[in-house]
């Protein structure tokens, strides 16, 4: 795909407010990096966060000047303008970012995202969060509420075994708006949807990894029985988490059982 198409297709994404669209042009491995924010998002990531951002607001994308390419990467600069869904004017000034898009084949391997949000301190997350929810109606007791509901779910039901569970799916079990759920993980947890998730998926699998070696289970197995729907996401979510691969942790945790005595030393 030609650079000026790939853009044109993208931004043509962001304005029709297709999440899965957007994260289409990733590869299966990519990765969107939010560089004013500092958080990297996966594909499955972005649909999450876009399609919440999507119910919200309504912004019209412009391309601002030409695409300038190299031989594997495509870069251009964007406006953004808040529009009011009533009228079709314009809610407030426009505000400006530029992308940097490393391609691999027709898609993009990364996407790094540069921004500025007038009024907004980009390198303070938790303002930028502030910022994000500040007109989501939703107060201070019912936040703490839905944070009390989705804890439960998560300890006493572990509905983060299920490897299809969405956003959608969750806010229907906590009984809100799929908005007020994005903002309860993003604000009230300081983590994006798939890490809330991912905290739990990976404390269940460090036990499971830790047994015996004659209750061993395949780590594949582990990936599956802790609700990861593939063995690489699990991998990559283990290793963000723990900075050990699976199997490394595994041979961690075996030799500090041998070291502390509670598994005697094989001996030749």
């Amino acid at each position: 795909m030609r650079a000026t198409e790939f853009v044109e297709s993208y931004i043509e994404a962001w304005n029709h407010r297709d999440a899965k669209s957007v994260a289409d042009h990733l590869s299966a491995n990519g990765t969107y990096f939010d560089k004013s924010g500092n958080i990297t998002i996966t594909h499955d990531e972005l649909i999450a966060t876009q399609t919440d951002s999507f119910f919200r607001e309504n912004t019209h994308y412009e391309l601002v000047g030409e695409v300038l390419t190299s031989e594997t990467m495509i870069a251009f600069q964007y406006k953004v303008t808040s529009i009011d869904a009533e009228t079709g004017g314009e809610l407030e000034a426009p505000w400006y970012g530029a992308e940097f898009i490393t391609l691999k084949g027709d898609y993009a391997e990364r996407i790094d995202d540069y921004y500025e949000i007038p009024g907004v301190q980009q390198t303070n997350l938790s303002k930028v969060i502030r910022q994000k929810y500040a007109k989501s109606g939703l107060s201070h007791d019912q936040l703490a509420s839905y944070k009390d509901q989705l804890t439960s779910l998560m300890q006493s039901e572990q509905v983060y075994l299920d490897s299809d569970l969405t956003l959608p799916k969750l806010a229907a079990l906590v009984k809100c708006p799929v908005n007020h759920l994005s903002q309860v993980i993003n604000s009230g947890f300081n983590m994006s949807f798939f890490d809330y998730l991912n905290q739990y998926r990976i404390e269940d699998a460090k036990k499971l990894l830790s047994l015996e070696d004659g209750q061993l289970q395949a780590i594949l197995s582990i990936a599956f029985e802790v609700g990861f729907n593939s063995n690489s996401a699990f991998y990559a979510a283990f290793k963000k988490s723990c900075g050990q691969t699976p199997a490394q942790y595994r041979q961690s945790q075996s030799r500090k059982e041998i070291l502390s005595g509670a598994v005697p030393k094989r001996t030749l």
